[in-house]
């Protein structure tokens, strides 16, 4: 906990802004699961109900803690915490444990199903934010600081591979380059490292027939319209038909019997067709509204784990929205990323809830300016 000459007031700006996109997601889910939920589980609210039991509840009890707990106690776990990394993204290959979909291995079903892959970016970014604050005066070394950061990322990025899931490792690789470039990493070395990465993923990425056909279908839609295309395809023709103020909460004709995956990866789309594109707009300012607040604080923090943390997860937020809301749009290839903290997911969910405590938390120990 933390201690009393320690304690101040947090971010209540971002503690609201927050909640409203909380409010946002539920209310979205809501109406995009409500007419699959009354046809195929005779009840309308299935999905809700089970979003607040396992994604905001527990989401909930987790912010609150954390935005109390000390943050600066997970810097003397990160051991720790890249052993849960790894232990995390390894448990979907335990049998019996593991949990296997269209030759993907990323859920395991601990009486809950849920996707341990989730909760490892966290731990990898409170790793590395501890790993790069306690080196910080070696940060330009490449034997002591670079070499074993890329060690780090390459034994976390084989698990992501093995699974096989590449939207997830884009994740991982690119908070992780920022979070090091934060921390004064050299920007040649920066360069190197994608420089490698970048062939090596479109190599693997070619050799998966699965992760090749959204390569595919973004670059061609047309070609296959109902087939690899066809998701994109929905997509785009859902929020186009939006247009300027939308049919109408819970009036979309896209979600009822066209566009896959309505109450997770494509919601966006389905905010867009009963929102419409300014309310979309609102909703997409939010977003980078909120990412502003994080890095706001996390350069105001004089603590340099706090920087580096909030950084990692601000990137996170920003990078995943971004990624998700590209893909509807068809300016990305899909990927199967979770829009943050709105859509059907209680991992995803649960996960943000506990990194926005964090933050409220390094709020609490960071005196902001008047902005």
């Amino acid at each position: 906990m933390l201690k009393k000459k320690e304690f101040h007031q947090p971010d209540h700006i971002l503690i609201i802004s927050f909640f409203v996109l909380i409010f946002i997601g539920l209310l979205m889910l809501y109406s995009a699961s409500y007419f699959v939920d009354c046809r195929e589980y005779n009840d309308c609210f299935f999905h809700l109900k089970r979003q607040l039991v396992r994604g905001f509840l527990p989401g909930l009890i987790l912010f609150l803690i954390l935005s109390f707990f000390n943050y600066k106690f997970f810097k003397k776990w990160s051991l720790i915490l890249f052993l849960l990394t790894l232990f995390l993204l390894a448990m979907v290959f335990i049998p019996g444990i593991g949990l296997a979909k269209e030759q993907a291995h990323r859920w395991v079903n601990l009486g809950i199903i849920f996707q341990p892959s989730e909760f490892a970016k966290l731990a990898f970014i409170i790793y590395l934010s501890a790993w790069l604050s306690k080196n910080k005066d070696k940060i330009k070394s490449f034997k002591e600081v670079f070499f074993p950061f890329c060690i780090f990322l390459a034994i976390v990025s084989v698990l992501i591979l093995l699974q096989p899931d590449f939207g997830t490792l884009m994740v991982f690789v690119s908070f992780s380059i920022v979070i090091y470039f934060i921390a004064g990493g050299k920007i040649l070395y920066i360069g190197g490292l994608i420089s490698i990465a970048i062939p090596s993923v479109l190599f693997l990425v070619q050799r998966t027939s699965y992760s090749w056909d959204r390569i595919t279908a973004f670059l061609h839609p047309e070609l296959d319209p109902s087939g690899i295309g066809y998701h994109i395809t929905q997509s785009i023709l859902a929020i186009s038909s939006g247009k300027i103020f939308g049919r109408g909460l819970g009036y979309s004709s896209q979600k009822v019997s066209y566009l896959p995956e309505v109450i997770s990866d494509s919601i966006f789309a389905v905010m867009a067709e009963e929102l419409g594109f300014i309310t979309i707009l609102i909703i997409i300012a939010l977003y980078f509204y909120i990412t502003y607040r994080i890095f706001y604080l996390a350069f105001s923090s004089d603590q340099f784990f706090g920087k580096l943390l909030a950084v990692g997860i601000g990137f996170w937020f920003i990078f995943q929205t971004i990624i998700n809301m590209g893909a509807m749009l068809g300016i990305f290839p899909l990927t199967g990323i979770p829009l943050p903290l709105i859509g059907y997911g209680g991992s995803s969910f649960v996960v943000f809830c506990a990194a926005f405590g964090i933050l409220v938390n390094i709020s609490r120990q960071t005196e902001l300016k008047k902005s």
